[in-house]
């Protein structure tokens, strides 16, 4: 079986938990711990490159990065590629295949404009993606409208969710990722409107086992892990300062 098709198919069962990594030796943490699939985390990637989230990063410096990683470990590695950064969906796929991606991810947020794309135009192209990769990438079709930027609030956000859900569901999309909802009862809806594959996210109502609970297929965690090494540093650093006692001025 191929890295996609085994990919695909662990959409489908037990909850596929994917801790995200941004570099080769988070990666092959992540497959020493024993989970099946390594995802990656732009804002993590992206940061650890010296750039700012939301495709400021040179595309090329992310896919190299992606490269990096998938040579490093043996599992299926999916991709955080934001919204593709403008490439058209047969050179976007074209890259993603070289640099050994078996899936990805792509949002419905047009950066530059600070909005979302209008649900047709992205159905479209992720359309576009589907027919470029065939069955060799897992695509998961990010739906942004729980976000502040997206313009909706209440009871719109899931309604619209689920739309574009299903949309993106009929354009050839394995997943769809309505990311930042924080209410089980808000997923629970969208896991049951689409009718496919959804990842979701863990939160103070949403554990592990609530996500399963609700039929969720996949859980990611976005750059958590990389900002903990941080906090996790300057907690150590603090206590180093401490025990090394007062600062000399000037050294």
């Amino acid at each position: 079986m191929s890295e996609a098709g085994l990919l695909r198919e662990l959409h489908h069962g037990k909850l596929l938990v994917l801790p995200n990594a941004w570099n080769e030796e988070s990666a092959s943490l992540v497959v020493e711990a024993g989970f099946p699939v390594v995802a990656t985390s732009s804002a993590a990637v992206a940061d650890a490159l010296g750039y700012e989230d939301g495709e400021r990063a040179p595309w090329r410096e992310m896919f190299a990065a992606v490269a990096r990683i998938a040579r490093a470990v043996p599992v299926p590695v999916t991709v955080d590629a934001e919204a593709g950064y403008g490439l058209e969906p047969e050179q976007l796929v074209a890259e993603l295949l070289a640099a050994g991606a078996a899936g990805c991810n792509l949002e419905d947020t047009d950066h530059r404009a600070g909005r979302l794309v209008p649900a047709a135009a992205q159905a479209d192209r992720l359309a576009g993606v589907r027919a470029a990769a065939g069955a060799a990438l897992v695509v998961n079709a990010r739906i942004d409208t729980f976000l502040p930027a997206s313009g909706f609030s209440g009871a719109e956000r899931t309604a619209e969710a689920i739309r574009r859900g299903r949309r993106y569901r009929a354009a050839g999309a394995d997943c769809v990722y309505p990311i930042g909802v924080s209410s089980a009862a808000d997923l629970g809806e969208v896991v049951d409107g689409v009718g496919g594959p959804v990842n979701g996210n863990t939160g103070a109502e949403l554990d592990l086992a609530t996500l399963a609970s609700l039929g969720v297929a996949r859980v990611s965690f976005g750059p958590r892990f990389y900002r903990a090494g941080f906090a996790a540093m300057r907690d150590g650093l603090a206590e180093l300062r401490r025990a090394a006692g007062p600062a000399v001025p000037g050294a």
